[in-house]
């Protein structure tokens, strides 16, 4: 995620502003019946409370269309919240205005203050820049933990940011590591599973998803129009006559795409919109004209759950049919126990999907339940999120381990074991890639393939196959599905022979073979010595920015490596590691411009260990590759959080 999260900037001793999401349903007697939205706030809340910080929580609920209406009080959110905080939460009655600035003055450390409903006002929901001034006026950084409403440019999500040092809080964070994966950079085969009332509700993310998966799987009421549009008689269900050719667009888009588009082949067909209702599953071909589809039939339900099982990615919005019916939720039932029995990664898209698998008891099967039902749907259509672009931008760290020419296959498939193991509190915000030696590329990638860590190769031939002896070629990497290569490294270059021009060559391999290079630049002793280090970063550096474009440069990691400095034991001075990190990302800036040497990282190289790791973790420097100490899981793993 390359925008900065609560570890990113200091809180202690500040008042911090948190956008959460408690908008709770509530019964008639404004009782509380679900408490998810407000638990999935807490580490957030835990973490800013025992940082010291004071906080400040802003809110909405329900539609009061600008006004104040009690019925739409935060209130008793507040005394739900002291509960399961723990301790007081004080409550203002408004979010702005007088009494709001003396109650966020009067805080001290450790206290938490909720503000009444933001949607009293009308200001709120227009993005009045002004209202949103008033509310940064509260506070001293602003947290986004409220992803369910993302995906509103409204005051409290997106206006605050002009006015605030803005970032991500654990949900936020935690909700886009598992879409974005899901949408970028999916394990496969991948899986969407789309249900739910209307294909016009969905059109966008269906075709979005077609690009990105294997296999869709449709059901719900959008079924029936996808089958009206094959040539199907619905009889009396659902079916969007205004759809129909969007239907047969998207059918014809699938098969374009090679995207497996599944429907279903079987119903439920059902006398009335009645839980009690005669009904009875039927195919296709024998549908009752007088009965309306209102779930998907078991020979469906039996062939999605099949298919489900071989996927290692499944992604799932809408309900597959009148689940809120107990004989109409079969369908799915069978779709949300087949993704909890998975060993594949499994996300509900929010919304009916995540209110389901609750109402079956697999919630805590499944790999991720989004708290945001719109707001994940916009995500996976792969629209801008404005209250997650609004947010401060970072870099994302990478703690990347160059195992060099160490450990057998046995040996390699171990270590990674154990740095998959030691490093998976991490992952949300850190990416940790490994260079294991070639002969254990293979077995290191089936090991942590699952575990979201990367992998990569230690080198890369400069032409893609031929008569060369000993070569491996960018292909054979990228098959295993690396998806970086060490380019220059300055082994490479002392003892092979390798010239700037060679790099430029495999720098070009790695691009051409839809990778990215780790690209390695740095001075040696006597260079060191003259005070020539930027001379020969500069060298080193230009001529691979020379033949690189615009969209490559974006996908390059440079690694700053003094030679004088690798197995050592004497690493660079932090500031001499940021001077270099600065003229690299100059350099960049003169041939690219700003905003692409922004996205580059850089990162340190040579003895660094666990001990002196967070030292480097200053500005401009995004990470560190890591020879000696990432030959032990323990250490490197320890390196990898310290950092």
């Amino acid at each position: 995620m390359d925008k900065k999260t609560l570890e990113d900037i200091e809180v202690t001793g500040k008042r911090v502003l948190v956008r959460v999401d408690y908008n709770v349903p509530m019964n008639d007697k404004g009782e509380i019946t679900d408490f998810i939205r407000i638990d999935a706030s807490l580490p957030t809340l835990h973490y800013l409370l025992d940082q010291g910080a004071a906080v400040i929580l802003m809110a909405h609920l329900g539609r009061p269309k600008g006004k104040v209406n009690l019925k739409y009080s935060l209130r008793p959110v507040a005394d739900a919240l002291s509960q399961r905080l723990h301790r007081p939460v004080q409550f203002c009655a408004d979010c702005v205005g007088k009494d709001a600035q003396e109650a966020a003055k009067n805080l001290r450390n450790g206290d938490v203050l909720l503000l009444e409903n933001l949607r009293f006002h009308p200001e709120e929901e227009k993005d009045d820049l002004h209202f949103a001034h008033e509310l940064a006026s509260l506070a001293d950084v602003f947290v986004n933990d409220g992803f369910g409403v993302s995906h509103r440019a409204h005051a409290s999500v997106e206006g605050v940011t002009h006015f605030l040092p803005s970032v991500a809080g654990y949900l936020m964070e935690k909700e886009i590591a598992y879409l974005g994966n899901a949408v970028d950079r999916p394990k496969r085969p991948f899986a969407a599973v789309i249900g739910g009332a209307k294909v016009a509700d969905k059109i966008a993310v269906i075709r979005s998803l077609i690009k990105k998966t294997d296999v869709i799987l449709i059901g719900g009421g959008m079924a029936n129009t996808f089958l009206t549009a094959k040539g199907y008689n619905l009889g009396k269900s659902l079916v969007e006559e205004e759809s129909i050719g969007i239907a047969k667009d998207i059918i014809a888009e699938a098969a374009a795409q090679n995207t497996q588009f599944l429907l279903p082949i079987d119903l439920i067909m059902a006398a009335k919109f009645e839980n009690d209702a005669p009904h009875e599953a039927e195919d296709l071909d024998a549908l009752r004209p007088d009965y309306m589809a209102l779930d998907i039939g078991p020979k469906t339900a039996k062939l999605y759950e099949d298919t489900l099982q071989k996927m290692e990615t499944v992604v799932w919005n809408g309900p597959m049919g009148v689940f809120e019916m107990s004989n109409y939720a079969e369908g799915t039932r069978a779709v949300a126990e087949a993704m909890a029995a998975s060993h594949g990664v499994t996300i509900v898209g929010g919304g009916d999907s995540a209110a389901a698998v609750k109402q079956f008891g697999l919630a805590d099967k499944m790999s991720h339940v989004s708290t945001g039902g719109g707001a994940s749907l916009e995500y996976l259509e792969g629209k801008v999120l404005p209250g997650l672009a609004a947010l401060d931008d970072l870099r994302t760290i990478l703690i990347a381990g160059n195992w060099k020419c160490h450990k057998t296959v046995e040996e390699a498939t171990e270590l990674a074991h154990q740095v998959a193991h030691g490093t998976e509190d991490v992952l949300a915000r850190k990416e940790i890639l490994l260079f294991p030696p070639f002969t254990a590329l293979e077995s290191v990638a089936a090991m942590v393939d699952e575990d979201g860590i990367e992998y990569g190769a230690q080198d890369i031939f400069w032409e893609d196959e031929g008569a060369y002896t000993g070569a491996v070629s960018g292909p054979m990497i990228r098959e295993i599905g690396s998806s970086y290569v060490i380019v220059g490294h300055s082994e490479r270059r002392k003892f092979f022979g390798e010239t700037n021009e060679v790099v430029v060559k495999k720098v070009l391999a790695v691009f051409r073979n839809d990778m990215d290079p780790v690209l390695c630049v740095g001075e040696d002793e006597e260079e060191h010595k003259k005070g020539s280090t930027m001379d020969k970063i500069k060298s080193q550096l230009d001529p691979v920015l020379d033949v690189l474009t615009d969209k490559q440069i974006t996908r390059l990691v440079v690694a700053y490596e003094p030679i004088w400095a690798i197995g050592t034991g004497n690493s660079a001075e932090v500031r001499d590691a940021v001077a270099a990190a600065d003229l690299i990302r100059k350099t960049i800036a003169d041939k690219f411009g700003e905003e692409a040497a922004r996205k580059v990282r850089v990162l340190y190289g040579g003895s660094v260990t666990s001990d002196n790791a967070h030292g480097f973790h200053a500005d401009g420097i995004d990470g560190v590759l890591v020879g000696g100490a990432s030959l032990s899981g323990t250490e490197f793993s320890a390196l990898a959080k310290a950092f």
